[in-house]
């Protein structure tokens, strides 16, 4: 990699520091919070045992291939491409459910294969029935971009279209698809509401509906909007929910939405368990960007994600990193919806090999081989955390997350 200047690398001790207390040093501050000093505090690892405290270490023993399942034989040709064989576990317990035809409550943390435990018995829906029409509800533009991806991968071959109604783009290419032969609608709550509006959709006409990642479409401020859609729906409907998890007024979107449920739990920490947690030092905030530096000048440092708290804050490193000579590239609000798309394209084909982000992307992306996720600001929460290094130690493989502290 070329590196205009400061080519001189220091001790990797000097870089990344350890925890100064133990469990019983005092309360930890929140995430974000300092408590009115420097916060040095923070520890991952405690995250991890606490975590693992209320999941049981089990391990799942699957009771289909994906051979078993009553499927299109096209459909079963599709996963054979993608190299399924054995199902995850949210898989092997909810593609049987849905194939009934019964409503499913998924809890699940993203990672664990629920975009393909719904597309692939929708999928075979429509297959059976032309007739049938699908909506997917995905809280970000991203995740909504990636079902869409992966619908297509499943449905190669087989002549059924889907509309992406998604923000960030124009409508006016949404609107002339919607008026075109479709089975399938994904999109994000605020474009499917405009469409609502303007009468280019109909909810009535959707026998089958998922809401995915509905706590984080509650986080975010679409719980109105998506009750909204629920009252618009036919009452004689397939009602998937998919959450990671299910309290507060996550249950009141619930009450509404499904009928007589089979509720499927997967909710386990694995990703967590294959991920090396360790914490960065902050010497000087003036010296911060130079230890990001030293860090990524490394030769493991093969594909990285870093996580920042502001658009404007991305942004700015990302054009350090871009200036010192760095392939990096950032997403975040400020940016239009195909710029966003570019970048992340970009990084799946490692044509950058840093990507920059807001938490508008620690939700549902799927990325392979993700080496290293970097926190280089602090996240808000215990979940967002969970949520950045998630993006790493996927699919049986080992990663690392580093957060800077100080």
């Amino acid at each position: 990699m070329n590196r205009p200047y400061y080519k001189k690398q220091r001790n990797n001790n000097s870089a990344r520091g350890g925890y100064s207390g133990g469990r019983n040093s005092g309360p930890r501050p929140a995430f974000g919070q300092s408590n009115g000093r420097k916060m040095t505090t923070f520890n991952p690892s405690h995250l991890v045992s606490e975590a693992k405290e209320f999941v049981p270490q089990e391990v799942f023993v699957p009771t289909h291939q994906f051979a078993d399942f009553d499927l299109d034989t096209r459909l079963k040709l599709n996963i054979n491409a993608k190299n399924y064989v054995t199902p995850t576990p949210i898989q092997d317990q909810a593609i049987p459910a849905m194939l009934e035809g019964r409503d499913v409550i998924g809890i699940a943390n993203t990672g664990t294969g629920k975009t393909a435990a719904f597309l692939i018995p929708l999928i075979d829906k429509v297959l059976k029935n032309r007739n049938k029409k699908v909506i997917i509800l995905a809280p970000t533009r991203e995740l909504a971009v990636q079902i869409r991806d992966e619908f297509e991968e499943f449905s190669r071959g087989m002549s059924i279209y889907s509309v992406l109604l998604i923000g960030g783009v124009k409508s006016f290419r949404q609107k002339q698809d919607l008026r075109r032969e479709f089975n399938f609608v994904i999109g994000t709550p605020g474009r499917v509401k405009d469409m609502i509006k303007e009468r280019q959709l109909r909810l009535d006409q959707f026998d089958s509906v998922v809401l995915d990642e509905a706590d984080h479409m509650v986080d975010i401020g679409f719980i109105h909007d998506v009750k909204f859609f629920i009252s618009l729906l036919p009452k004689n409907r397939q009602s998937l929910f998919f959450s990671a998890t299910i309290d507060g007024k996550v249950k009141e979107i619930l009450a509404s939405f499904v009928q007589n449920p089979i509720t499927v739990s997967v909710k386990t920490h694995d990703t967590v368990d294959a991920i090396e947690q360790d914490v960065i030092k902050v010497e000087s905030q003036n010296k911060k960007i130079d230890q990001l530096h030293d860090l990524l000048i490394q030769k493991n440092y093969e594909k990285v994600i870093i996580f920042g708290r502001t658009k404007w804050g991305v942004q700015k490193v990302s054009d350090e990193l871009v200036r010192r000579g760095f392939r990096a590239g950032a997403i975040h609000g400020n940016k239009n919806q195909n710029q966003r798309q570019r970048t992340l394209t970009m990084f799946k084909r490692n044509e950058i090999s840093i990507l920059l982000a807001t938490d508008v992307a620690a939700r549902g992306l799927d990325i392979d081989d993700v080496s290293h996720v970097i926190n280089y600001d602090m996240p808000a929460s215990y979940e967002d955390y969970i949520h950045r290094i998630g993006r790493t130690g996927r699919a049986n493989k080992k990663g690392t997350a580093l957060t800077f502290v100080g």
